[in-house]
């Protein structure tokens, strides 16, 4: 296993500018590959897919190829692939489509952890048909979020449970696999948002127990929109609100309009990027994607023992990442001072940091942190150690100032 950071950065034009971007979590920058991706897409022919002319061949290659290539990401099947605009959409989309199933009394669970779109969504579709909304309790000291936390909002008539794989704000990984399990036995279907953990970590939506799973391609080095994933024989039993000619095929009709061809051949020179992290790795994408993700890991984990170290020896500062499995993203507050001075202390010194709860607002609150939340410092592929001495040197700084 190798992780040569210096020939990753090299694929980065942005980097060029001398930023230090600790900004990930709220969408990565972007490698050469993606970018003549989405430019070879645009300057090839290009029409509403079909087999007749060139640019309907192209069109429909580029939906088949990024539908592999999220598969073989997620360990998903391509005909359970869905694209949408962003994951807040989709999560509107499929929570309309499954309160169809609904009556009054049914029962929705969503989580204090998650970030407000595998939230809201869930609450105002409850609203809608009648169906009460339960809520799991994170502990704020830990930052975790248990099965037993779980199992106490769950009752018989429950139909669906909403959890993120990772929370976008302190990074927390809750125990998905084992939710799962409770859930199913609950006869309910859970919804992961796994936008913040995919850009970190190799995920198995079978393994993970996963009904559907969602994620954003720009948060893992892509375009900007939306992924689901869910077991085809599943999509087949919804029938979402869609215009009469549109095709009622799975997963076509969850597809509202002509889908984003360009982004799409982004999104998968993005995936096939991550499968060449770990330039020593041969064998399918999905081996490939298996070792890349594994190098990752190992450098990101560098990264974050690096920070932590370095915060331990700043004064001042209270660090709201706790969770014993979590992301290489961490959120920190201060003593006596603004986080949005510190964001923009650092910002004027080419370090990106920003601050805010980052539309994780029943996090930030149950934290104690109001709608304010914190300042997040967010690993990716593209960050070194140069990087991380550059953010504890301006926060040093900062706390001096």
């Amino acid at each position: 296993m190798s992780y040569d950071v210096i020939g990753v950065r090299a694929q980065f034009p942005a980097l060029a500018a001398g930023i230090a971007h600790f900004d990930g979590p709220g969408g990565t920058q972007t490698p050469r590959p993606v970018i003549q991706a989405i430019a070879d897409a645009l300057a090839s022919p290009l029409s509403n897919r079909g087999q007749e002319i060139a640019g309907e061949r192209n069109a429909a290659a580029i939906v088949t190829e990024c539908r592999r290539a999220m598969a073989d990401l997620l360990a998903a099947e391509p005909a359970g692939i869905v694209f949408g605009r962003s994951a807040t959409q989709l999560a509107y989309d499929f929570s309309r489509a499954l309160a169809k199933t609904w009556s009054p009394g049914d029962e929705v669970v969503v989580t204090r952890l998650d970030h407000d779109s595998n939230i809201r969504p869930w609450v105002q579709a409850a609203e809608q048909v009648g169906a009460t909304v339960r809520w799991a309790d994170f502990d704020p000291s830990t930052g975790e979020i248990t099965v037993e936390d779980i199992r106490a909002v769950l009752s018989e008539r429950t139909r669906l449970v909403a959890v993120t794989a990772a929370s976008n704000l302190i990074g927390t990984r809750p125990p998905i696999a084992e939710i799962s399990r409770l859930v199913h036995e609950a006869g309910a279907l859970l919804y992961v948002d796994g936008v913040h953990r995919t850009a970190h970590s190799l995920v198995d939506v079978e393994q993970l127990g996963a009904d559907f799973y969602t994620c954003s391609p720009y948060k893992f080095l892509g375009p900007h929109h939306g992924v689901l994933a869910a077991r085809p024989a599943l999509l087949e039993t919804l029938r979402p609100d869609k215009l009469l000619p549109s095709s009622d095929a799975v997963p076509e009709r969850f597809e509202l309009g002509t889908l984003p061809y360009e982004f799409l051949a982004g999104t998968r020179a993005a995936v096939d990027f991550l499968a060449g992290l770990d330039a020593d790795a041969t064998g399918t994408r999905r081996e490939r994607l298996t070792a890349g993700f594994a190098a990752l890991e190992d450098h990101e984990e560098g990264l974050k023992a690096q920070i932590g170290k370095g915060l331990s020896e700043l004064a001042g500062i209270t660090v709201h990442s706790r969770a014993a499995d979590r992301t290489p993203t961490t959120l920190l507050t201060f003593e006596d001072r603004d986080t949005t001075d510190a964001y923009r202390y650092l910002a004027a010194r080419g370090v990106h940091a920003p601050a805010g709860s980052f539309y994780a607002l029943e996090a930030s609150r149950r934290l104690g942190l109001g709608d304010t939340g914190g300042l997040r410092v967010g690993l990716a592929p593209y960050n070194d150690a140069a990087d991380v001495d550059r953010l504890l040197q301006g926060l040093a700084d900062f706390l001096r100032s």
